[in-house]
């Protein structure tokens, strides 16, 4: 019957680690791999059990490819530190663990919590992440930005959800959306995307309108306007932070 490796990436996570680790209770080891977190994190993850090793920041993909290489066991369980498993998903896991694994890699729908409702539309679920992988068969492979994890092989999905707590407040939300486009807009540089007026335009007013009303963001209420206005000013901010960097090499 396999046994498996939790693995954890972290940085500053002392708010959220706990609930993680609790979560995955039936993994035979959890590992936790920091980056220098000045809080908490690392003593809280040890004094939980889990195994933490200190490792600079290469980027999401590589850092999580890191984390399984480190592992004891073959197969891999990745979980970000502000997700955990609900009760079904640990129950799930818990059976998977008595018989023979089927398929290379399994998902789960996850389910995010924002600004304290839990969201069911908008284009956020159910949103399915294959995280219990062998990684003889599998990797984490993705940009700057989007990572996923793949398998050579056939997928199949477990009962249960994974619980994704993003933001508390509107100010995080906009730190986030400040860095994840300052890569997002670097990216577009090196792939030599040209980022037209055009583009930066129309872009954000078409996702704000798809987010709301094509994925039914209208029915997650508040948040539901809030998630469609964020995801256009993403939009917005990529392309005018590309177009920026594109001016800039391009010189006088």
């Amino acid at each position: 019957m396999p046994s498996f490796s939790a693995t954890i990436i972290t940085l500053n996570e002392a708010a959220n680690i706990a609930r993680t680790i609790r979560s995955l209770a039936m993994a035979d080891e959890i590992v936790v791999v920091d980056s220098g977190s000045t809080d908490p994190t690392v003593e809280i993850a040890r004094e939980l059990g889990a195994r933490v090793i200190q490792h600079d920041w290469e980027g999401y993909a590589a850092q999580k490819n890191f984390a399984a290489h480190e592992a004891r066991h073959d197969w891999i369980l990745s979980l970000d530190a502000d997700e955990e498993l609900n009760g079904d998903a640990q129950a799930a896991v818990t059976r998977w663990k008595t018989q023979a694994p089927q398929a290379a890699g399994y998902r789960f729908a996850r389910r995010a919590r924002y600004l304290g409702r839990w969201i069911l539309h908008s284009g956020w679920y159910p949103d399915y992440k294959l995280r219990l992988y062998d990684r003889r068969a599998g990797e984490w492979l993705g940009t700057a930005v989007h990572e996923s994890a793949v398998v050579a092989g056939k997928a199949e999905t477990l009962p249960g959800e994974i619980l994704h707590y993003t933001c508390d407040s509107l100010e995080e939300h906009l730190k986030r959306i400040e860095s994840y486009t300052d890569l997002a807009a670097r990216e577009m540089v090196e792939r030599r995307s040209r980022a037209s007026l055009a583009a930066l335009l129309l872009a954000p007013p078409w996702k704000f309108f798809h987010t709301y009303f094509l994925r039914l963001g209208v029915l997650d209420g508040y948040q539901g306007f809030l998630i469609a206005r964020m995801a256009a000013r993403y939009v917005r901010r990529k392309y005018q932070k590309a177009r920026a960097l594109q001016s800039r090499r391009a010189g006088p």
